[in-house]
């Protein structure tokens, strides 16, 4: 394992890299062991079903969402529609970073 592939943290954005879901995002709201976590995405995967994926089958990103996070640690239950919107959130940050990269020649 990785660097980059360390122990996730609850409300950490991951992608995930096998499966049916392959490429898409999920955040986590649990973990199983040091093997597996629990992921939601407040849409297909609801808290209340969440997957059970292997760790080794996600890439950790450098988000953690801190609402999501807070409010796993203070009531231990979050809400899909805080899933999603940390979930969009991410991706439209990501997209603004993209587009400035652009701007700049394709240089980061």
């Amino acid at each position: 394992m990785s660097e980059t592939d360390s122990i996730p943290e609850f409300g950490q954005v991951v992608q995930i890299l096998q499966g049916r879901d392959t490429g898409k995002y999920a955040i986590v709201i649990g973990m199983i062991d040091s093997r597996y976590v629990l992921l939601a995405d407040g849409d297909k995967r609801k808290y209340d079903r969440p997957k059970k994926k292997n760790i080794q089958h996600v890439t950790c990103l450098n988000y953690v969402s801190p609402e999501v996070k807070n409010s796993l640690l203070e009531t231990g239950r979050v809400t899909n529609g805080k899933l999603r919107y940390a979930i969009s959130k991410f991706v439209d940050e990501m997209m603004a970073d993209l587009q400035k990269g652009d701007q700049l020649d394709g240089e980061r």
